[in-house]
């Protein structure tokens, strides 16, 4: 596809993050199975739900562009699954882990952050005015994620560092 115009980066990249919710959606059930701590493990189960509704909300997005709502694979959410995925096979149940759990997971939001930011600008700029309003729901959401993991990260670090 040529992006000659700021309406083909906006569906280029709306499939780009349809991707990444459809990994998460997948990603996010091993994350929660491999969580020692329980507030960890329902965040990331909430989250999953959310993720869920956030594949409808992204799928609607395209509505606006008169163009078919199709994932495009997101590269750099494979990537970070792939990263996340490498740390689950490490044994031991931990704090230490859950903590690494919690990295991982943060870079994700910060990646969706990023994107969502991104989208809603363009959204606006588009004058995609239904759109914007599904990607802002979705935006708050990732940054409301993202302020929880750094929240249970304070608890999950000091069990680390204390060998927990």
């Amino acid at each position: 596809m040529a992006l000659a115009t700021l309406a083909d980066a906006f569906y280029e990249e709306l499939q780009d993050v349809l991707s990444a919710e459809r990994q998460l959606v997948k990603a996010l059930p091993k994350m929660a199975k491999n969580a020692t701590n329980p507030d960890l493990k329902k965040a990331i189960e909430a989250h999953l739900k959310e993720t869920e509704a956030q594949v409808k909300r992204a799928e609607e997005a395209f509505g606006e562009t008169g163009k078919a709502a199709r994932a495009k694979t997101c590269d750099a959410m494979k990537g970070l699954i792939t990263e996340a995925e490498s740390v689950l096979e490490e044994s031991g149940e931990s704090a230490a882990k859950d903590a690494i759990i919690i990295a991982c997971a943060q870079k994700v939001e910060h990646y969706e952050i990023a994107t969502y930011g991104t989208l809603c600008t363009w959204a606006d700029a588009l004058g995609y005015k239904s759109a914007a309003k599904l990607l802002k729901a979705t935006l708050e959401e990732e940054e409301d994620a993202d302020k929880l993991l750094t929240k249970l990260s304070a608890k999950v670090n000091n069990d680390a560092l204390a060998g927990v």
